[in-house]
């Protein structure tokens, strides 16, 4: 069975938005990079439910205990700080997240600052990234 795209042109407002993260402490996603980078075949991003400024040992520390405890190799382009994230509805469980670069994106779609760490890495825990070249995001809730 083929998997299909996931279809997100319908997006959660300000208020649904608000209640959606209530409770989340952070979103795991993972998905392929792009082929020129075959050492670090999936694109990681780690949305922080904080808009703060997190200083950079605290952040290595998030980093590390995420690494070890995903079993990912080390991390190449790595950026890290507060971005806007935008949540797409699916016929997924939970709303995509999705981070909002460019500024069209972020005039049309209503987001919450949340801190990102965005990278690319290698990992066989991720299989459906890295050999199926599918898109899969977890929640974690306090």
């Amino acid at each position: 069975m083929q998997a299909k795209p996931i279809v997100t042109d319908t997006y959660l407002d300000l208020i649904e938005i608000e209640a959606h993260l209530k409770d989340v402490d952070y979103i795991i996603m993972a998905s392929d990079a792009p082929s020129h980078f075959k050492d670090t075949p999936i694109h990681f991003s780690i949305f922080l439910n904080t808009d703060e400024k997190i200083p950079k040992e605290i952040q290595d520390a998030i980093l590390d205990k995420f690494l070890t405890q995903e079993g990912i190799g080390k991390p190449a382009e790595l950026m890290s700080q507060p971005m806007p994230v935008g949540f797409g509805k699916s016929a997924q469980d939970t709303p995509m997240p999705l981070l909002l670069v460019r500024p069209q994106d972020q005039q049309s779609i209503p987001y919450q600052v949340m801190f990102v760490m965005d990278f690319l890495a290698d990992s066989d825990n991720f299989f459906e990234a890295k050999n199926e070249k599918l898109t899969g995001w977890t929640y974690s809730y306090n």
